[in-house]
């Protein structure tokens, strides 16, 4: 049914399997985030300005399987490369966070550090999906 909203005719099965692989990754990087979001509330660490974490978990959780299945069934290149730049906008406040504040925050810097390493590994699939590599 997604398969054709959007996948070229000329995409080869390895970039498919590409396409596959990348939103299983994702999906990995999405469960990460939203446990580490649970963990984070549940010590009430999360901010509440812009509203209840909840709902910030429940709407990252629903964008993260829009993404998932839009990886995996739509397996548009764009999709890849679009979902790869937001991804990597993420990187600068990881190495802020791993190299630069440890001392003023109330997580350790392995967290960001682990973090770090999470989304390179997912942009690494990402880009391989995205621009067939």
């Amino acid at each position: 049914m997604f398969r054709h909203l959007g996948q070229s005719t000329s995409w080869t099965e390895a970039r498919t399997l590409k396409s596959r692989q990348s939103a299983f990754v994702y999906l990995h990087v999405a469960l990460l985030y939203e446990a580490a979001g649970l963990a984070m509330w549940r010590n009430d660490m999360l901010p509440t300005r812009f509203g209840p974490p909840w709902i910030w978990l429940v709407a990252g959780a629903l964008i993260a399987a829009v993404i998932v299945v839009g990886l995996y069934f739509w397996q548009n290149a764009w999709l890849a490369r679009g979902v790869w730049a937001l991804h990597g906008l993420r990187l600068p406040a990881l190495v802020d966070g791993a190299f630069f504040r440890a001392g003023e925050t109330r997580l350790p810097g392995s967290f960001y550090l682990t973090a770090m390493v999470v989304v390179l590994i997912n942009l690494w699939m990402l880009a391989r999906a995205g621009w067939d590599l």
